[in-house]
């Protein structure tokens, strides 16, 4: 009988890359140190009160869950990895943990799946210390519609067999009744968040909000988790070494970010001119951005779209070219994804796509692993 992720495979095709990434030991290793880097910067309380005092309110809440499945984006170039953004809710890890099978390495997959648990385990601990964890509400907005919808479902699975019971829902299923956060009359101990309403302020996410705001239901990832690290602004502070330096940081900290990021600086309308002329540099981010939305490189702007980045609060990254690789006889650029929580490498894995941006539409492309050269 097919596995839910057998199924899934089948039918969602566009998902996977029958490819596989080898990388350098080096690469990851100057992943893995820039990671540790940007997790002692953000372990400052000087960095927390800048990051936090340009956040919505709801991220100042005292928080004691990490976040589960923090994205750190890569790109690997001629100068080494360069980290291009860091997400909240990275969806497909639990696509590519079970994708490695498919590569000869079930074990290491069944692992990575335990990690995971363990992970979504240890956040409810944080919270709430030895209490059972009984309940996960995995949320997003209509979420069957959503193009990882077929996670949803392995992640139900996999939280059942490890004795969690679990939904899959929209926001606007939950309801609080002043006690707890409830799904069909059943108690939700945690919310596993997929959704993009990073700060809670939709209508459709007021019962979880309030939940939150009363301490009555463990969220993760967290509004606190997002100001802290998803906000496209703080990589202005982490690839400024004036900005670095003012924050105490040591030499060789400094050196490791200042060699990993990109830097990235404010768009405003007063350096319109220099934007315009130099604009085949940068990549333009607005700062709450996801999933390429919204996101232009300079070289294929309009006049009018660069008019709306000028006002729009927009952070500016220089262009750190993603590498290519041969797949058949095709040439695939890569995104590298680590997975990681509370600093540690879960899992490696790459996005293969043809084009501007990450797609899941070019043939022979999507979620491929990534191993390390022997």
């Amino acid at each position: 009988m097919k596995t839910t992720f057998d199924q899934l495979r089948d039918t969602q095709p566009q998902f996977f890359s029958a490819a596989a990434l080898t990388i350098p030991a080096a690469s990851l290793q100057a992943m893995a140190d820039l990671v540790a880097a940007i997790e002692s910067v953000i372990a400052l309380p000087a960095y927390q009160a800048h990051a936090l005092a340009q956040a919505p309110a709801i991220a100042r809440l005292p928080c004691a869950a990490r976040g589960a499945f923090m994205g750190y984006d890569f790109h690997l170039t001629a100068a080494g990895p360069k980290l291009i953004e860091i997400n909240t809710n990275a969806g497909g890890g639990l696509l590519n943990a079970y994708l490695l099978a498919e590569h000869g390495r079930a074990a290491e997959g069944a692992r990575i799946r335990d990690e995971f648990v363990a992970m979504f385990r240890e956040e409810w601990r944080l919270e709430r210390g030895d209490t059972l964890l009984r309940r996960i509400a995995i949320v997003d907005e209509n979420p069957a519609e959503q193009f990882l919808a077929p996670e949803f479902t392995l992640f139900r699975a996999l939280f059942e067999e490890y004795g969690i019971a679990a939904v899959v829902c929209d926001p606007s299923e939950l309801s609080f009744d002043g006690e707890a956060l409830r799904h069909a009359g059943q108690p939700v101990d945690l919310v596993y968040k997929r959704l993009t309403d990073f700060a809670l302020d939709t209508t459709a996410s007021t019962a979880i909000r309030t939940a939150f705001e009363q301490g009555k239901v463990v969220l993760t990832p967290n509004p606190r988790a997002h100001a802290l690290y998803a906000d496209k602004r703080n990589l202005m502070q982490l690839s400024d070494a004036a900005a670095l330096n003012g924050l105490g940081v040591d030499a060789a900290t400094r050196q490791t970010l200042l060699a990993g990021i990109p830097q990235t600086v404010a768009v405003t309308p007063e350096q319109a001119e220099t934007f315009w002329a130099d604009r085949k540099r940068w990549f333009f981010k607005p700062p709450a951005g996801f999933g390429s939305r919204a996101a232009y490189r300079g070289d294929k702007l309009t006049k009018r779209v660069f008019e709306e980045i000028l006002h729009g609060g927009y952070i500016a990254q220089e262009i750190a070219p993603p590498s290519e690789h041969a797949v058949g006889e095709q040439t695939m650029k890569a995104d590298i994804r680590c997975y990681v929580y509370n600093g540690h490498i879960q899992l490696v894995a790459a996005r293969l796509y043809q084009g501007q941006t990450t797609n899941f539409r070019t043939p022979g492309g999507g979620f491929a692993p990534v191993f390390v050269a022997e």
